[in-house]
């Protein structure tokens, strides 16, 4: 196992109408400005609740925080946090939305140029301090409500933003937040949710046991529940264990003391921006184009996968690998998301446009061993069509 520091401080509050503990954990003299998305939180009185349950604050509201959230729109909140010296953030959304908080909470506070918080190398943002911040799940998807991480667009590149001030003080996730979810965004977290596992698991064994099996029992659990929690959308349990999946796959602690790839990610990042292919989309593309072309860089770990994740264990090694990654690319389509690249009218000539943008990114040496080249992308996206 690698060495590691592992430091998680968010408080979550987990269940039905958690929603009533919101007055008990934000100061009671706060000034404190909401942040949203697009109109679900009115439309499904989310918001309202929301109000409801902070009395005596002063409250300011932002909305239109989009699926990636851009740095214009978020340098729009910064100025009302400014102006109003809004003391507390209060997210209600999804990833999006808790990273743009995330961002506010960072630029609200800090003097200089605040594209200076933007991290393409995932180091951490140069600040002492941040507004402090809490969060309110309505999709469950990248675990950013119990994360210091975000992804901030500007000028059509994803931009990490990581900062240890930047963990929410809390997060209520009632898992009856996320019923009214749209069919594709229920598909989209449980595929978000599954990749953010096997980034942090598939990749070299180094005896990580308690790691890997929390992983596994995570990329189980999604298989199990996946197509019932989409058919089934107010099946409190079959939700409830996505919820706490989502939470669970990001939080630091399977990836504490293994290595991580992050090249499903970093490849999806651009097609995103590209093309404006949804993030989980992207994801559930290259996924199984990856582990054809790293089969052998990944090769004890992609058979543990089938045998663990998958309970394929009558043939020998090199079918199981191809088992294991047929069955994944099933499970992705079982969901109604399509796997190709040709199915969103992304062409082979547009591969080399992909090419130029992930070395322009300096996305060059990608993987958990840093071999992964812009030739062997250009093999992976040809593979995906």
């Amino acid at each position: 196992m690698l060495n590691f520091n592992f430091y998680n401080p968010t408080h979550i509050v987990f269940g039905k109408d958690t929603l009533d503990q919101l007055n008990s954990l934000v100061p009671a003299d706060a000034k404190v400005l909401i942040t949203y998305g697009g109109g679900s939180v009115n439309r499904f009185g989310t918001l309202d609740k929301v109000i409801q349950n902070l009395p005596g604050r002063t409250i300011f509201q932002f909305g239109g925080i989009e699926p990636n959230p851009q740095y214009n729109t978020l340098m729009k909140a910064v100025q009302i946090a400014k102006d109003e010296n809004v003391d507390f953030l209060l997210a209600v959304g999804g990833g999006s939305v808790m990273d743009g908080t995330k961002f506010i909470a960072l630029a609200s506070r800090y003097e200089g140029d605040c594209l200076d918080l933007l991290t393409p190398e995932f180091d951490l943002a140069p600040v002492d301090s941040a507004i402090p911040m809490g969060t309110v799940v309505t999709l469950p998807a990248t675990g950013s409500e119990m994360n210091n991480g975000a992804v901030i667009s500007h000028k059509n590149l994803k931009v990490p933003v990581f900062s240890m001030f930047t963990f929410p003080k809390f997060s209520i996730l009632d898992p009856t937040l996320t019923f009214t979810l749209p069919t594709t965004q229920v598909a989209n977290g449980i595929i978000d949710t599954f990749i953010h596992t096997v980034e942090q698991y598939v990749t070299y064994p180094v005896d990580a046991r308690f790691q890997d099996r929390t992983a596994e029992g995570i990329l189980k659990t999604l298989i199990e529940i996946g197509k019932t929690t989409i058919e089934e959308p107010t099946n409190y349990d079959a939700r409830a264990n996505l919820v706490w999946c989502a939470t669970m796959a990001l939080n630091g602690l399977i990836g504490a003391g293994v290595p991580q790839d992050w090249t499903t990610h970093m490849i999806g990042h651009e097609i995103t921006a590209m093309f404006g292919v949804d993030h989980a989309k992207t994801l559930a593309i290259l996924q199984p184009a990856i582990w054809e072309v790293r089969k052998e860089q990944k090769r004890a770990k992609l058979i543990q996968y089938a045998e663990r994740v998958w309970d394929i264990t009558e043939c020998d090694e090199d079918l199981k690998i191809e088992l294991g990654i047929q069955k994944t690319r099933a499970f992705f389509e079982e969901l109604g998301v399509k796997t190709h690249l040709s199915d969103y009218d992304i062409t082979e000539e547009k591969i080399e446009d992909l090419i130029l943008a992930l070395k322009n990114n300096n996305r060059t040496a990608l993987s958990e061993t840093g071999d992964l080249t812009l030739e062997i992308s250009r093999e992976i996206l040809k593979k995906a069509l």
